[in-house]
């Protein structure tokens, strides 16, 4: 187990940011948590594409209630399937936290009771897990569309592994997301604008970076070991060179273990780490909340469940206190 010294010298980088310091305190606390949460549960390096069983909205919780809602998109093509968690407990005056979370069905079945209830000892957020109408735990085809932008096609496709799948409809799929998702299941729901966050893995990391530059819906941006290669080393330049005002209101969490995008702990994935290390410093540098976490240890895989963790007990932490808005002026 990591010790908490060694962890917290990962928070070290970008502190001096004042809106990193209002939730610098809760950080070790989240990921120490998660850690131990991972290390008890399911952690294997490649994602096991069985059929899913009954999921924590199926067999029910003693702390949140689910609700299930289905999505097609514009053009019939994908097919979403998405849970909406809320809290029993009353909201607090402002409204409920709310986590977008993408891979919703790998997600809900890795989603345990132990955790909801963690949640609950701090403001508890409303979880909304985009998933597909499919029973296996990721659809490798439709994510790897929704969820890169154009930059990272090539010749109309995203390569993964030895397979090539159409890409570069994150802008559509983020349309959805914005213009149909969240008013239908924040609808009658007291839910706080200023405490929406969303979290990827993945190609899901790689859509929260791209929504950080392109949107301003969230506030909280969760971007767990993002697909970065070939021309996506591109968005980390366009990421460093964005401006105070653009990345007003916005806090982004670059979450990356020791091997980066699944690649081998070689040249590649060194690459990786060091780049995104200089881009949070970048960014810090431009005045923006942007703080890279590390998580020793862990491989692509096992990020999965360490980063969601890791982002919902920070978001509940952060539910408790409020946040100081931008004064820009030009």
């Amino acid at each position: 187990m990591i010790r908490e010294k060694q962890v917290k010298r990962e928070y070290q980088q970008g502190k001096e940011h004042p809106s990193r310091n209002r939730v610098q305190r809760i950080a070790a606390f989240c990921m120490l948590s998660c850690m131990a949460l991972l290390y008890a549960g399911k952690s294997a390096a490649k994602p096991d594409m069985k059929p899913l069983g009954p999921n924590i909205a199926d067999r029910g919780s003693a702390v949140y209630h689910f609700s299930v809602h289905q999505f097609d998109s514009a053009d019939g093509k994908r097919h979403y399937r998405v849970w909406t968690g809320v809290p029993d407990r009353s909201p607090p005056p402002s409204g409920y936290p709310v986590l977008y979370m993408l891979d919703g069905n790998a997600l809900m079945d890795r989603l345990s009771e132990d955790l909801l209830k963690q949640l609950t000892q701090k403001t508890p957020p409303v979880i909304v897990a985009i998933g597909y109408q499919t029973p296996l735990p990721f659809d490798t085809h439709a994510r790897a569309y929704d969820y890169t932008p154009v930059a990272q096609q090539q010749r109309g496709a995203v390569a993964v592994g030895h397979y090539a799948r159409e890409g570069g409809g994150s802008a559509t799929f983020r349309q959805l997301l914005e213009g149909r998702i969240a008013p239908t299941v924040e609808k009658n729901i007291n839910i706080d604008p200023d405490k929406r966050g969303i979290w990827g893995h993945s190609f899901g990391g790689l859509f929260v970076l791209d929504s950080w530059l392109t949107s301003s819906f969230f506030h909280f941006y969760y971007a767990a070991s993002p697909s970065l290669g070939r021309d996506n080393f591109v968005l980390l330049e366009r990421m460093a060179s964005l401006n105070q005002q653009a990345g007003c209101h916005k806090q982004l969490y670059l979450m990356e273990g020791d091997d980066p995008s699944g690649r081998s702990a070689a040249a590649g994935a060194t690459e990786v780490l060091s780049r995104l290390r200089k881009t949070v410093s970048a960014l810090s540098a431009n005045g923006l909340a942007a703080t890279y976490w590390h998580y020793p240890g862990l491989t692509h895989g096992p990020m999965f469940n360490a980063s969601f963790q890791s982002a919902l007990l920070h978001l509940a932490a952060a539910g408790e206190r409020s946040e100081k808005r931008c004064d820009i002026h030009g």
